[in-house]
């Protein structure tokens, strides 16, 4: 099997699971889950009913694992209760449970117990600036050259806001290039062109903003007149 036909396989388990992550985006945690070496880790932190998790366990290679950090909150918007159980029974679904580690905590707490190394993180989590700063010091257990792939970039005020913030006065993490929303940044020393790459994305992100004051003013036609034609926020 081909790793286009294996991945095909994959979203098809991943896409009926509720989320934002689009194929294109999918195909992207697909193809840098493939790079992980054997018996390597991945963290993902924001697991929510579990369709990126889908995607990032069956792409590992044998004896690699996934460690899926969630508190799963009763009290936050997308962390209802019963999401945790969903969660669970979508992996099971998709035959990746022996692959995942699923931890019910929080991005902090499980970063406070972590030794040894990560080959791969994936921040997906709460969209607030502080939680977003907060999940990217997952990327001190990276090795140089690593990869930290973030969700909802340059589309939620929050997580761009913070990003931009970090990269602007980070020494080892730079900036690489987006599909959609989804970051990818790299473990290396930025060089001043490294610096000002994410800033070409300030547009993106501002229509962006446009976008979803749009769609809460019921204003979706004008939305579309942008390039927008869901009803949900853009990712």
């Amino acid at each position: 099997m081909t790793s286009e036909e294996s991945f095909a396989q994959s979203f098809a388990l991943a896409d009926p699971i509720p989320g934002w992550l689009t194929r294109d985006q999918a195909r992207v945690l697909d193809a840098a889950a493939r790079q992980v070496p054997d018996a390597g880790t991945v963290v993902e932190i924001g697991t929510h009913h579990g369709r990126s998790t889908v995607v990032l366990a069956r792409a590992l290679p044998e004896g690699a694992r996934l460690v899926a950090v969630d508190p799963f909150p009763d009290d936050w918007r997308y962390g209802a209760a019963g999401t945790e159980a969903a969660c669970r029974a979508n992996l099971e679904r998709a035959g990746v449970t022996g692959r995942v580690d699923l931890r019910v905590t929080t991005s902090r707490a499980a970063r406070e117990r972590w030794s040894g190394p990560a080959d791969l993180v994936y921040v997906d989590g709460k969209h607030d600036v502080a939680s977003l700063v907060d999940d990217l010091r997952w990327s001190r257990f990276l090795p140089a050259g690593g990869t930290v792939l973030v969700h909802d970039a340059f589309s939620s005020l929050g997580v761009t806001v913070g990003l931009l913030g970090v990269l602007a006065g980070s020494r080892r993490l730079r900036y690489v290039d987006r599909t959609g929303s989804l970051a990818r940044l790299e473990v290396a020393r930025p060089t001043a062109a490294d610096r000002l790459r994410p800033l070409r994305e300030v547009p993106w992100w501002l229509r962006n903003l446009v976008v979803k004051v749009l769609l809460r003013l019921r204003l979706r036609p004008v939305a579309a007149a942008l390039g927008h034609h869901d009803t949900a926020d853009p990712f």
